[in-house]
């Protein structure tokens, strides 16, 4: 049981828990919950409540050792509820351990099933798999923790502009490295970081030795952010149409070198993940620019030789939110670009085929690890940048 929460919690979620279960199975069977059993070691079980599984039509019957829990984290999964279930399995091969809780995540599902552990909660998500006698149930509930079973926390979360600065550099920069070390190199507060860390260690997106950060997986980690994203609703685009044409603004763009109508400029989307994911042709241009105003935006559009345009646009010029946005970028064709941490990110978070590309740029990622990563927080300055047509030099 959760020892941040009070007992009276954990078993409106036991009970609640039971009567699903009750109604999943039908009335083909009795599901009851039984005088609590006595530990193997003595002292108290570890568990919470024994349930009996019963068929009404024979003796067969099977007993479910369930842990009640408010809150549940892959953290919790991978320490001692694993700890539980590989003790429960030396016990009685054909027991199983099962864990009750409001709402569990996608990632803390993939955790308890990459372990053999059941789980039920009350949106519905449900993996209960028992070999004697013969029950199998797999249903899908909400994917995002309701409203009303959000635990109180105190920990950030992966949304916001300063999540996204921490998150790139953990991206970007290979481990070790500590808090005050990454604090330091993205401008954040100690405290704020700290707490962000504990947070996604609690999601087993990095992995601490002490308290030196040794493993970031950046990639579960740059999806975790990106599903905290719309790239049409952060990016605040200003559509342009492109009268002649796409080639020709990126001719302009090839010219402008990165900086035009006095603003950083960056492609990003899809333009930006054919040269490493080209799986498809044609789409909408997007580029960053660091000056949305009016006037920068006619300055801009007449630079690119585009129109503005209320519909129908093939160009979308887009604000970024924090200026983390622009670091580290990479030139993988003729023209600046987006680092591919930050392409990633956007092309998860954006329409169409778009997570579709961010994936592929990801496989690249993932194959090429060592041309984009940095070993050091101290190469990680927003304008250490070459030009990658010299592999396997790094493309920041």
């Amino acid at each position: 049981m959760d020892d941040l929460t009070t007992h009276d919690q954990a078993d409106k979620v036991l009970a609640e828990g039971t009567t699903n279960l009750r109604a999943m199975l039908g009335e083909d069977w009795e599901v009851s919950i039984q005088p609590e059993a006595a530990s193997p070691q003595g002292g108290d079980t570890g568990w919470d409540a024994v349930i009996r599984l019963a068929s009404r039509h024979d003796s067969n019957f099977t007993e479910l050792l369930v842990e009640a829990r408010t809150r549940l984290t892959p953290k919790d999964v991978a320490g001692h509820i694993s700890s539980k279930a590989q003790l429960v399995r030396r016990i009685n091969r054909h027991t199983r351990l099962m864990v009750f809780a409001p709402w569990i995540s996608p990632k803390t599902q993939e955790e308890l099933q990459r372990r053999e552990i059941d789980y039920l909660d009350l949106t519905g998500n449900v993996s209960l798999r028992v070999t004697r006698p013969a029950i199998i149930i797999r249903t899908l509930g909400a994917d995002r923790a309701p409203a009303s079973h959000r635990a109180p926390s105190s920990k950030p979360m992966l949304t916001g502009p300063a999540a996204g600065r921490l998150v790139r550099i953990l991206a970007d920069v290979r481990p070790p490295y500590r808090a005050t070390d990454l604090a330091k190199s993205a401008q954040l507060s100690v405290p704020y970081v700290s707490k962000l860390l504990d947070a996604l260690e609690d999601q087993l997106l990095i992995g601490r030795d002490n308290k030196v950060i040794a493993h970031v997986d950046w990639q579960a980690l740059l999806r975790t952010r990106a599903g905290a994203l719309d790239l049409a609703h952060h990016s605040n685009p200003v559509g342009m149409l492109a009268p002649t044409g796409i080639q020709p603004v990126i001719e302009r763009l090839v010219q402008a070198d990165g900086f035009a109508a006095g603003s950083e400029i960056l492609v990003t989307g899809s333009y930006a993940a054919r040269p490493v994911a080209p799986i498809a042709v044609g789409g909408q241009l997007m580029i960053y620019a660091t000056r949305h105003d009016d006037a920068s935006m006619t300055r801009l559009a007449q630079e690119l030789g585009l129109m503005p345009v209320p519909e129908a646009a093939d160009v979308l010029i887009l604000a970024p939110w924090d200026l983390s946005v622009l670091h580290r970028p990479a030139r993988l064709d003729r023209y600046w670009q987006v680092g591919l941490s930050q392409l990633v990110l956007d092309c998860l978070s954006g329409p169409g085929r778009m997570p579709a590309e961010g994936e592929k740029v990801l496989e690249f990622m993932a194959a090429n690890e060592d041309i984009w990563r940095l070993d050091d927080l101290g190469q990680a300055g927003r304008h250490r940048t070459i030009d990658p047509g010299t592999r396997p030099q790094k493309l920041f």
